[in-house]
Formats: C-alpha cells, structure tokens, sequence
C-alpha cells in the first residue's frame, strides 16, 4: 500500500511556522475564495511565500531551490523555447547527463511537464521555486529588456537603502535617485498594463505591491521592508501630501506624463498597522469618454437607454457599489446630450475628469460647499441638464427631485445591490414617497464584467456544471451551445481576460410602479411589478452575454454572487 502523502498544513505545523487554528483559518479562507491553502495562507500574512514552496517540496520529495542563492545555469536557458518559459513559468535549471533538470511552481501542473518533455525530447526531473523568484529571473535574463522594474528593484535590493522622510525628500534633485526612478516604473508600468489603481501595502516583513487590473487585484512585486520610509514619503512628495504628518488619512494628486499623454492619478494615504498604506487611483479621460455603444448594453436596452436620457426632464438614477463604473455610464449619456443648444451643470465629489462644454463644480465639505449648496446654486444658473455625484441624504434628494420637477433633467448615482430597491432607499431617507414616485423617470443597477481576450479565446468544452446551475441555467439553454473561456496569452496578463463592459437591469416607471411607491411598497413587491413591465435583471442580463461568447459562466458569478443576485428568480 502507497504511503500516504502528509497534508501542507501539516508540515507547516510540525516546522513550527503556523498552528493548527491558523491551518483552520487558511482552509476557510481558501475555500471562501476558491484558493488552495498555501495561497490562503500566503495572502493572509500567516507565512512566506519561501515557506509555503518549501514545504511543498517535501510533501512532494522535490528538491527546492533558491534562485537568489543558487540561479539557473544560464548556458541552457535556449534548451526551452521562451514562449513556454514566459507563458508556463518554468525554467531549465542544469543538465545531468541526458536529464534536464527543470524548475517548476506547481508541483500538481503534470501537464506541462509532459509538454516540455514533449518539446525538447529528454527526460525532464523537476525541482521547485517560487513563483515570484522565476518570474523575476526570467525577466532578467530570459527577457531582460521586457522588465526594468525588476532590474530596479534587485539594484535596490542589494544596496538596501533605509531613507528617512527627509533624505527623501533631498534626494529630489537627483532624477536618477534608485526610489525616484523606482516609484515612476511602478506608475509607468501600471499605466502600461491597463491598472486602474496602485496598491502600495506595508505588511510585517514588506511592502506588497499590487495592480488592480480589470476589477482584480494582482500581486507585482515585494519591495524591501527597509525601503517603506522612502517610496511612502516619495509618492506623498509626488502628491503634495505633507510627509511629516503620518496620524491621519491624507489626499492628493499627480500628474505625469506617460507615452505621449497626460496622466491624473488620485493618491490616498492611510495609517495602518505596518505604515501607511498608498493608493493611487489612475484616472484616464479616455476611459470616461467610451460612448454608449462600449458600455455593453444589447440592442433592447441601448434603445431603452437612449430614449430614456432624451426626455426633457425627470430624474435618470444610476445604481451599484463602487467601481461598478456608474460615472463612466453617466459621463456617455452626458457627452451624448452635450450639445451647444444645452447648458449642462456638474455637482462632484471630486471632479475626476474635465469636459469641455459642461460646468463641472467640485464639492468642498471643509468650507460648507456641499451638494446641496451647489445644487440650489446651479438651479439659479437656468441648466437643461443637472448631475448629482450622489445623493447622499435627505437635502440633496429634495434637492434634486424639486429641480427635476420643474423641468430639468436630473442624472444621480446611488448605492443600492438592484435597481428597485432605489425607490424604498430615497423614501426611507425621509424624501416623501409622492415626489419620488413624480420625479423618478428610471432606474438602471450595473455591475462590470470581464470580458474574454480575443487573442486566446478558445471553446471551452467542459463547462461547470454547478456554476452554470448556480446562475439559474437551464439544460436545454447551453444544450448544444458553444460557451467560452480564454486560455491566457501574454496579451491579456495569462488571465484570459481583457477589458471590461456593463451587465444592466433597467427600470422604466409606469403607473404601477409610482402608485406601489406612493403606497411605500416593499422592494420585493416593487420588483415583482418591474418583472411584469419587462424588466431584465442582472443576471439574466448576464447570462446573454455567457451565451454571446462575451464573459465566462465563472466571471458573471464572481461579479454577482458578491452581490447576492445569483439565481434570484420571482
């Protein structure tokens, strides 16, 4: 009988790195979020990524390897082909007589080791490493010109600075400074691959450096614990934030330029436990100037959508979380009706992006410019068209509902999981259940889905079936059906995904659905009346754009079983 194999759990606790209820925490979290339990411990700082590989190579019998200590045998990197060192993350390491020792990160991926054996025709013995050091080595050597951010940061690594806030600042005049020249390759970098924000995050033993690309985070690099005090106080230098005050959050901004076209990035800081943590939000006029037509909408609901935002006046609400994309949906409609017979007033908070031919306001709290002021302010400015940011309370729902039923035509965004449920949301904010029901004209919620890259999209033939289930799929609706799913490429990250578009659920309201909001109707009631007049919910929306070939079963799930609205069925 085979001995049996012990558990990485296991072995992390006889090593003494982890305990059994950190084992329990590591399994939770991993099932929660469809990880295996070293990468549930990895993210959940409960040990190293060194450690986790390490004892992996012992419940595998693997020999580990540390690049930084050991590197590859250079001579033989042109015994695999790059592309498949690049796409599957391996490495030829040494030759032993006719083997070929070769490292590799996932000691369960036996298919690629078949494909290399099959490629170069040798007898492959694989070792093990982490996933971070290969594809730092690679870069560096495989494809050096491909990645001087990692160069920077070994060059870094090895002279091992520790900069305090004033040296930092000193070091401003050398534009050749190795923080200075680190800092813009991440921005640079992060502009290049499509990243919405920068993640800067002080951990015990490090910094973490992540992208948030197409909605999801992706880990980039480990920057040296000793270097927090330096890139922290270069990007507030950066961002005009003052770097000696470290007890309270702080804003700012930056403006670069990047491949020929200026760049607005947001910048946050917030003390945390291990130092302030650094968000910069990467804010691309391109991207809130898309049209109407790359939002996603299918035929119904663009037609739906176009006569809606044509009416002279009435209240147009657009619903969701944040980054569900709410303000590029508004942007389209406003650049749509910008025309020179309107005048268009904006109320924001904060102003992210500029348009010429709209009076875009910013609202500031600290000296009492708040909405609401701006509002009854731009009604005295004679608008055709309003933007509310948000309504955010009782006064500025008053607001705009008074301003939308003296004929303007009001756009807002509020934060509600569907889009019936923003009519219970305004009356239980005290604004009285008539005026909404007057004023509202429609409602659309929206969520943001990734979309498959075109480059590597491939038939997927073995759907899962649960998913399918869970999103409330009939058999008969995939039955014969081609569903597809992208198999990574290096134009899309090897995440299979490139860019993102709009899934809707639209409310357009009649008189049924004002007299049940007169009535102060529950929300479910309100949406079983939406159902009747038409309306498609999220999902269902969703579930066409599985079937078009547009988005995976799994990415729909992931987007609206975070919200609660899988399988919601009246």
């Amino acid at each position: 009988m085979a001995k049996q194999r012990k558990k990485l759990g296991e072995i992390l606790v006889e090593w003494g790195i982890v305990d059994d209820a950190t084992v329990t925490e590591g399994l939770e979290y991993g099932m929660e979020h469809g990880k295996r339990i070293g990468e549930a411990l990895i993210e959940l700082g409960k040990c190293s990524e060194d450690d986790v590989v390490k004892a992996l190579a012992t419940q595998f019998g693997l020999e580990y390897i540390d690049l930084d200590h050991h590197p590859a045998d250079k001579r033989i990197l042109d015994v695999i082909p790059s592309k498949l060192i690049e796409e599957y993350h391996v490495l030829p390491y040494a030759e032993d007589g006719e083997r070929l020792k070769v490292i590799i990160t996932d000691p369960l991926d036996l298919e690629t080791l078949d494909l290399i054996r099959f490629r170069i025709n040798r007898e492959v013995v694989p070792l093990l490493a982490p996933l971070s050091k290969v594809k730092r080595f690679i870069e560096k050597f495989v494809n050096p010109e491909g990645d001087v951010l990692s160069q920077t940061m070994a060059s870094i690594d090895q002279e091992a600075p520790t900069v305090d806030g004033g040296d930092a600042a000193q070091s401003e005049e050398d534009a050749d400074a190795p923080i200075i020249k680190l800092v813009n390759l991440l921005i640079s970098e992060a502009v290049h691959t499509r990243a919405s924000d920068i993640h800067i995050e002080p951990m015990t033993d490090r910094i973490r450096v992540r992208y948030r690309i197409d909605g999801v985070c992706h880990i980039r690099d480990d920057i040296p614990k000793s270097m927090q005090g330096a890139v922290t106080t270069r990007f507030k230098i950066m961002a005009g934030i003052d770097i000696a005050e470290r007890r309270i959050p702080q804003d700012g901004r930056i403006k670069m330029k990047i491949g020929g076209g200026q760049i607005d990035f947001r910048v946050s800081a917030l003390p945390a436990y291990h130092g302030e943590s650094i968000v910069l939000r990467i804010l691309r006029p391109e991207s809130a100037k898309v049209g109407i037509q790359a939002l996603g909408f299918e035929s119904e609901d663009h037609a739906k959508f176009q006569r809606i935002i044509q009416r002279p006046n009435g209240i147009f609400l657009v619903t969701g979380p944040t980054g569900s994309g709410k303000t590029t949906t508004l942007y389209s409609a406003l650049q749509e009706l910008n025309k020179s017979d309107r005048k268009i007033i904006t109320a924001e908070d904060p102003v992210e992006y500029n348009f010429t031919g709209m009076n875009q306001c910013q609202v500031k709290e600290e000296i009492g410019l708040s909405f609401a002021k701006i509002l009854r302010a731009m009604l005295r400015q004679a608008p055709n068209i309003v933007l509310v940011g948000e309504i955010r309370d009782q006064e500025v729902g008053d607001v705009a509902i008074q301003a939308a039923l003296t004929g303007h035509l009001v756009f807002s965004t509020l934060h509600t999981n569907d889009a019936p449920s923003a009519i219970t949301r305004l009356i239980d904010m005290g604004i009285k259940p008539f005026l909404v029901a007057s004023a509202i004209q429609a409602i659309m919620a929206q969520r943001l889905i990734r979309v498959i890259c075109a480059q590597c999209k491939v038939e997927d033939p073995n759907p899962d079936r649960r998913t399918l289930r869970l999103l409330g799929f009939a058999d008969e609706e995939v039955e014969g059906k081609t569903l597809w799913k992208g198999a990574g490429c290096k134009r899309c990250g090897g995440s299979g995904y490139r860019g993102r578009i709009g899934i809707f659920e639209m409310v357009e309201m009649n008189t049924q659905l004002r007299d049940l909001a007169f009535k102060r109707a529950p929300a479910s009631e309100l949406r079983v009346a939406a159902r009747a007049a038409g309306m498609q919910t999220l999902v269902e929306d969703g579930r066409r754009k599985v079937l078009n070939g547009t988005t995976t079963p799994e990415d729909l799930l992931r987007v609206t079983q975070a919200e609660g609205l899988v399988a919601v069925e009246d």
